[in-house]
């Protein structure tokens, strides 16, 4: 592939982005085991105090400058480019947690990062360039092209059947279905937010796009996708271990963005076989690094109950001789393993 100057702009938009996005997911966290101290009600049971949390909205602002840096990056260069480059906030995030949340990062998982980098750069080299579109209205043809709107009533189906049928079954005990909810949305909000930024970056250069209504719908569909993925981002980080979330959100989120991107877009139908084969084997890498960087976080939590003959008072039981209940409060620092004599101060401090 020969490196053009609009993939040049996409690629290092891409890799800002994914640093701020990375850094979002620490700082959304930290700010939502904060307002569930606050409030004792978590986000992941339907609590909303994080909103009151001046943490969770830093957080929040970061994300969406780097949501900002990915979205003028889709409109310079194909999703097939700019979404593996997702790979780098696994990394970021991953580091974070480890020096910021105390989730701590086995040196397995620094190989599975390595494997994560290592696949998107094979992916970015073999990339295929950005096709040359003159109107939102040749976006707009490729979006309502059979095949794709097939793509988009699947995804909107599953869509429905886990936010009604699985979340409220298995939605706190299974990391699948609120990082499903996620990715699913996740494919249309790129696909979306490409043909919004192809639209408006086609406006900037005098060609004025919004005077058509589909760039407006596109606008629509950017928005309601988002507002989706937060809610259930925020649910998915609040209940489960960060540096498994963002490696299961990448790895299902990328699969379905390419997916999507090679039925709207056509974004392999220039390309020859050997360059599509390589990007389908740097995907598989980047794959195995997600997958060998969850095996390690839950080997460790699995081996956290294995040590010596001495065995610590539980912090469970501790909770609640220290304070005599049972509720959402002790449940919350229980889980981020909060020491019981902190979990006492915190207490006395609420009350």
């Amino acid at each position: 592939m020969g490196f053009s100057k609009d993939n040049l702009k996409g690629f290092v938009l891409a890799l800002l982005s994914s640093g701020f996005i990375g850094a979002s997911f620490i700082i959304k966290k930290k700010g939502l085991r904060r307002a569930a101290a606050a409030s004792g009600v978590r986000a992941g049971y339907g609590g909303y105090s994080y909103l009151l949390e001046p943490l969770w909205w830093l957080g929040f602002i970061t994300m969406i400058v780097g949501e900002i840096a990915n979205f003028v990056a889709y409109a310079f260069a194909p999703a097939v480019l700019v979404t593996p480059l997702g790979a780098l906030s696994i990394i970021v995030s991953a580091v974070l947690a480890h020096f910021i949340l105390k989730e701590r990062l086995h040196r397995l998982g620094v190989l599975g990062c390595v494997m994560c980098i290592a696949g998107s750069i094979i992916i970015v080299i073999h990339a295929p360039k950005e096709h040359s579109i003159t109107s939102v209205l040749e976006i707009w043809s490729m979006a309502t092209q059979p095949a794709f709107l097939l793509y988009v009533g699947s995804v909107v189906v599953l869509v429905f059947i886990l936010v009604f049928h699985f979340a409220p079954q298995c939605g706190h005990t299974n990391v699948l279905v609120f990082t499903g909810i996620c990715s699913l949305m996740g494919s249309l909000t790129v696909m979306s937010v490409k043909a919004l930024g192809t639209a408006l970056k086609l406006t900037f250069e005098g060609k004025n796009q919004l005077i058509y209504p589909e760039t407006w719908f596109f606008m629509l569909v950017v928005a309601t996708c988002v507002i989706t993925q937060m809610n259930y981002l925020n649910k998915a980080l609040d209940t489960f271990n960060t540096a498994v979330v963002s490696p299961i959100y990448y790895v299902m989120f990328t699969t379905l963005a390419i997916i999507a991107s090679v039925i709207m877009f056509k974004d392999w139908d220039d390309q020859s076989g050997g360059a599509i084969l390589s990007e389908i084997c740097g995907f598989i890498v980047v794959l195995c690094g997600t997958i060998l960087l969850h095996s390690t976080k839950e080997f460790e939590r699995s081996s956290s109950f294995r040590g010596g003959s001495y065995m610590p008072v539980s912090p469970s039981l501790s909770a609640r001789l220290c304070s005599g209940g049972n509720g959402e409060l002790e449940k919350h620092e229980e889980e981020d393993g909060t020491p019981s004599e902190e979990i006492c101060l915190r207490r006395q401090e609420l009350y």
